[in-house]
């Protein structure tokens, strides 16, 4: 028994898109409003897409009940088995010790405090978004600069802004697969197409975030600095994306900004060691901090020199197809062929595939989990302390172990039913304008969930199908749903309690959201121009 989707099930376009954006309004009100947690937001809203799936679109109970638990699948595995292992090595070297290692070996690099906002708030914390993300970076580079004795305020601000640039890649490339997967457009052009955008933000993020701290004289004192740290963070970025994949932009780019930072710093001072106005005294707080050998620097930085080359590993084309064997392919009774694909969304009826695939092995997390291994190895951890430390991660990470599924289950009901295709036809109505909404569309998704990932699970797939109604190349408008949405991170809810929390905040995130909010909405025109110009004047720039 086959379902065919309907697109205006109302009768009219315009009604049958409210009643789509339901779910929406539902997780834009819990969170932007009511202020909610993530999983009661995600949960609610996938509620709400399940009672508008099959009361106003009439699609099958079951049917729909197929769709949900397969997308709650797939945030378990493979997205949550990424994000777990990538928290799970970073939470090692806490627990060892070594992280003060590797906090310590940045600051002892300069006193200057736009120099340290380069080498912490835009490369490390970059670094540590490719590594963990889920607001990871945010947290560990604010509180490292308040630690060095960075206005709270400032720090905070900071590294909200300066996460803009490796936010898409993030987390392992979390936000491109789930892309990928959504969309079943080639996750690779997708990394292609993002890292054809964003590298041009990542050139100036360094100007700019010393411009907000120091002004315009101060920024020029270090201008070669920030150029350093931007050019050599915007060619990896490059590089990386579109000839290795989303899954190490991040990695590889912030080490080589950190590299080409910390080598340039120790051959390079500014005219003047700059500080915030009303600061006491001239303390070098770099000067009391301890110094390391090699060895001990190497087992500090170890895990995620070894987290690197096994992602590597992975991505090699021979290694891949040895790992890409074991892969258990299920077909999802009740949904596989069941759903039918009709005009003005596909040119002629096609049913929908809807194969739940276990690649146990070549799954990026897979990687992690071996690279936490031989990491236990590095950092001295026994047996004991592996899986004490591994609970305790999970234990860190039950209430993403909730939103996650519940945003991807969301996703898959809505692209299902219908629903996405319903809204995409109707913001086709912004027709050859539409490339450069869809930059906001992604910054709407990631201002309403807190995360690219979430973003793309939810926006990714209307995108393709508005690229397709208005002409344009999806894979465009789909990476523009990653790349839109990083300039929204920054003044996410969950972005700003992160920030708050760990720069002793709490209680001034108004304070907090006024300080990026106009950055955001910059970025995202930037974005947007960007995207409209490679639709139309630069369309050789889409792979």
């Amino acid at each position: 028994m086959t379902w065919t989707q309907e697109y205006v099930p109302l009768g009219n376009l315009a009604l049958s898109a409210l009643a789509a954006s339901i779910p929406i309004i539902v997780i834009f009100y819990l969170l932007a409003i009511r202020r909610s947690p993530g999983q009661v937001a995600g949960i609610s809203a996938l509620v709400a897409a399940f009672l508008v799936a099959v009361l106003v679109y009439k699609m099958p109970f079951s049917t729909t009940l197929m769709a949900a638990l397969m997308g709650i699948a797939y945030g378990i595995f493979p997205i949550f088995w990424i994000v777990i292992t990538a928290i799970f090595i970073y939470n090692m070297t806490v627990e060892t010790g070594r992280f003060e290692v590797i906090k310590n070996s940045i600051a002892t690099i300069t006193d200057d405090r736009r120099l340290q906002a380069l080498l912490i708030a835009f490369s490390f914390g970059a670094f540590l978004e490719g590594a963990a993300g889920f607001g990871t970076p945010v947290a560990i580079s604010a509180g490292m600069l308040v630690g060095l004795g960075f206005n709270p305020l400032y720090a905070a601000g900071l590294c909200l802004i300066a996460n803009t640039a490796p936010v898409a890649f993030g987390g392992i490339g979390i936000p491109i697969i789930v892309a990928g997967q959504v969309t079943g457009i080639d996750t690779m052009k997708i990394s292609q197409m993002v890292g054809r955008q964003l590298p041009f933000i990542s050139v100036f993020i360094p100007i700019w975030l010393v411009v907000l701290m120091a002004g315009w004289k101060a920024t020029m004192e270090v201008l070669p600095a920030c150029l350093i740290a931007g050019v050599s963070f915007a060619v990896l970025q490059f590089f990386s994306s579109n000839y290795l994949g989303p899954e190490l932009p991040d990695i590889i780019s912030s080490l080589a900004s950190i590299l080409a930072l910390t080598i340039f710093l120790k051959n390079w001072k500014p005219a003047s060691i700059w500080r915030f106005p009303g600061e006491q005294g001239n303390k070098s707080v770099a000067a009391s901090l301890p110094t390391y050998s090699t060895g001990e620097l190497f087992t500090a930085w170890g895990p995620f020199i070894i987290l690197t080359v096994m992602v590597i590993l992975w991505g090699l084309k021979p290694v891949k197809a040895l790992i890409e064997a074991p892969t258990l392919s299920l077909y999802v009774p009740g949904l596989h062929n069941v759903v039918t694909q009709v005009a003005p969304i596909v040119k002629a009826p096609v049913t929908m595939a809807a194969a739940y695939k276990i690649n146990w092995l070549s799954a990026a997390g897979t990687a992690l989990f071996i690279a936490s291994i031989i990491s236990a190895m590095i950092l001295g951890v026994g047996p004991g302390q592996f899986f004490s430390i591994l609970g305790k991660t999970f234990k860190q990470l039950t209430k993403p172990l909730i939103t996650i599924p519940a945003v991807l289950g969301l996703a898959y009901i809505m692209n299902y039913s219908g629903m996405s295709s319903t809204l995409g036809l109707f913001l086709a109505g912004t027709g050859s304008f539409f490339p450069f909404f869809s930059a906001w569309l992604g910054w709407l998704g990631v201002f309403l969930t807190g995360s690219d990932t979430s973003a793309n699970a939810l926006f990714a797939n209307l995108q393709s199908v508005t690229a397709q109604q208005v002409g344009v190349d999806p894979v465009l408008t789909v990476a523009a749903n990653s790349s839109g949405g990083v300039t929204g991170k920054m003044i996410s809810p969950q972005s700003i309690a992160v920030a708050t929390a760990a720069t002793g905040l709490v209680g001034k995130e108004g304070d907090l959201f006024s300080f990026t909010v106009m950055h955001s909405l910059a970025l995202a025109v930037i974005v947007g121009v960007m995207t409209y110009l490679q639709a139309y004047v630069l369309s050789w720039m889409i792979p």
